[in-house]
């Protein structure tokens, strides 16, 4: 990914020296331009064509703001009715992530969104203890991270 990114801004640079101008219009011509001559000749470069990967990252983004958004909604929830019986408790989650990276993005991602904590990871980084503030389907809370943050990641690493 890193070498295609680069290799488009140089053929922007290129462009913008073959042209005489240094506006910021020229520049975004030769990385379009750029763009199109890397994904006609994607089939040369080891890894998938770079602009794939930012869009899963960006769709990664937005997956993780609706997710915050609705945890906040339903912690307030909780904080506004006081009456309402809460189940917090602790449990295992196995993930299919194998790199380091992708078990720390997946750990930081569900401990950021309210109302639900990793504690801890197990020695072979194959299970997630996670915390949750309410419980109460612990199936249905486990194939919701897998649904979203999880297949989200896996798919920003191919």
């Amino acid at each position: 990914m890193a070498f295609q990114l680069l290799l488009n801004v140089f053929l922007a640079i290129v462009w913008m020296f073959l042209k005489g101008s240094a506006a910021t219009d020229t520049f975004l011509i030769g990385y379009i331009l750029g763009l199109i001559v890397i994904f006609m000749t994607r089939r040369f470069f080891s890894s998938r064509f770079y602009l794939y990967r930012v869009l899963s990252i960006f769709n990664l983004l937005i997956i993780f703001i609706k997710e915050l958004i609705a945890a906040n909604f339903a912690v307030l929830k909780s904080i506004l009715q006081p009456t309402s019986k809460l189940t917090p408790g602790i449990f295992a989650m196995e993930t299919v992530l194998t790199k380091d990276w992708q078990i720390t993005v997946l750990s930081n991602l569900i401990t950021l969104t309210p109302g639900t904590l990793v504690v801890d990871i197990s020695e072979d980084n194959r299970i997630l203890y996670i915390h949750a503030m309410d419980i109460r389907d612990k199936a249905a809370t486990i194939k919701s991270i897998q649904n979203s943050f999880e297949k989200a990641i896996l798919e920003v690493s191919k």
